[in-house]
């Protein structure tokens, strides 16, 4: 699943390659494109979402 700290990671979205708007835009728009592609590609997969972490005190809860 392709989280948002990927996006800043792998697909570089944390710096524009490009000067000027229009192809900073272009590349803003190229990166939110391939993240829902590998999205729905996972979804159609059947890989199950990442789920809410669960704090150390609320498993000694659900333990107990």
């Amino acid at each position: 699943m392709t989280s948002y700290s990927e996006a800043a990671f792998a697909l570089g979205s944390r710096r524009a390659r490009y000067r000027g708007l229009p192809k900073t835009r272009l590349q803003h728009i190229a990166t939110a494109a391939e993240m829902n592609l590998k999205r729905a590609v996972a979804w159609l997969d059947g890989v199950p979402r990442f789920g809410t972490r669960v704090s150390h005190f609320a498993r000694l809860a659900v333990a107990a």
